[in-house]
């Protein structure tokens, strides 16, 4: 609670095989090829497990970072999920929350300004970076691109914060639970959501709740009181409801309870805002149209192929946690056999490609050859859009390398 250091950790694996390494990442870091190559490195599996125990052992814990809620979270469960974990959710879960510093900034930018000097960009824009923010206000030893500079840098920075703005400090400490953001939101008072997007500075909004998705407990709608009429938009039709959650600018927002959004309660709210509050307040068939807006907004959404886009599609079962539970503290022979007792597909079909990676003896010819076909399409992939390093991607930031020099 002090930010006093009780233990440091600093560990890496080597590269799986279905992966290419992305140039740039490597010529920013440092990281050389043998050292992502390194044999005696843990494998992707280990590493996933070693940084499992640190969470087990260390909980309860506030899990915090510099934009770790959009980047590094969704990393880590794709660990836990690609490297069959019955938890994904494990940083929120055993009285585990998490905090992404990177929004608490935003929310100093617009509540308390003054309690941080702001960097410029190369463009005289204001720079949130971590590598700008940190050196501006003090931070001397900042390296950019090592994992504990950064664990260093916004150690630094959060202390600032909690002792030159306690009381945006305490509030982003009670945005980490859901359940208090939820009440603050269903209260049916105006509150103010801070928020940032593209290169602007964070700018905060006034609103009000206006609904849950009934798909997704956790996203909320957010009705902008300056850029709507609420007594207008309460009886609106559906099709200007959709506009309203999907459209430009947006109407209503959707709020993730669960990701720490920067919301503050509004002291003394204008007249107007409290009228229009009241007037959603009133319109529970309202809240609930938008609910079922912001569910079908994504509704037609085509199907993915990629198992690894599957991660959100659905809990597993008693039983696939029971044997995920096993496999974990099985060997390689005993979890190709559990392998085969899960139900779900998505689970099957990553365990599969583990025994592969981890004990190929244990695996078909036919199938090894299949995996192999599927890694070098996904390798050669033409598609500009793919959501991993293809060869061409790995030509091209060579080439932008090159002319750097």
């Amino acid at each position: 609670d002090n930010f006093n250091e009780i233990e440091r950790v600093n560990i890496r694996c080597r590269l799986s095989p279905h992966i290419l390494p992305a140039p740039w990442a490597l010529a920013v870091t440092g990281v050389t090829t043998d050292q992502i190559e390194d044999p005696s490195l843990p494998s992707w599996f280990e590493f996933s497990h070693q940084i499992s125990a640190l969470i087990a052992r260390w909980a309860p814990a506030t899990w915090t970072g510099y934009n770790t809620i959009a980047f590094d979270e969704e990393f880590l469960r794709q660990s836990f999920y690609q490297n069959l974990h019955p938890n994904i959710y494990q940083t929120q879960f055993n009285h585990n929350d998490r905090l992404d510093l990177m929004k608490v900034i935003y929310a100093v930018w617009d509540r308390a300004p003054e309690t941080l000097q702001w960097p410029r960009d190369d463009r005289d824009r204001i720079s949130f970076k971590l590598d700008r923010l940190a050196p501006e206000n003090g931070f001397t030893a900042h390296d950019a691109h090592d994992a504990l500079g950064d664990v260093e840098a916004t150690i630094h920075v959060a202390t600032l914060i909690r002792d030159r703005a306690p009381a945006v400090w305490a509030r982003c400490l009670r945005n980490r639970d859901k359940h208090a953001v939820a009440d603050t939101l269903q209260s049916g008072h105006p509150v103010r959501l801070i928020e940032r997007f593209g290169a602007a500075p964070p700018r905060s909004f006034v609103g009000v709740y206006a609904g849950t998705n009934p798909q997704n407990k956790n996203a909320i709608g957010f009705l902008d009181l300056d850029a709507s009429d609420a007594a207008a938009l309460v009886d609106a039709d559906d099709d200007i409801l959709a506009d309203a959650v999907s459209g430009t600018p947006k109407l209503i927002r959707s709020v993730s309870i669960n990701k720490t959004p920067n919301i503050f309660p509004i002291t003394n709210p204008e007249p107007e805002q409290i009228a229009a509050a009241k007037i959603v307040a009133g319109r529970p068939d309202f809240r609930e149209r938008v609910g079922q807006a912001l569910a079908d907004r994504f509704a037609d959404l085509e199907e993915p192929e990629e198992v690894e886009r599957h991660i959100y599609g659905g809990f597993y079962s008693a039983e696939d946690k029971r044997v995920l539970a096993e496999f974990e503290r099985s060997g390689w022979k005993h979890r190709a056999e559990l392998v085969s007792q899960l139900e779900d597909r998505r689970l099957r079909q990553l365990g599969q490609r583990l025994i592969l990676w981890n004990a190929p003896a244990l695996v078909s010819e036919h199938y090894a050859e299949a995996a192999q076909v599927a890694i070098r399409d996904r390798w050669l992939s033409n598609d500009p859009d793919a959501p991993w390093m293809t060869l061409a991607d790995v030509d091209r930031q060579l080439a932008e390398i090159a002319e750097v020099g």
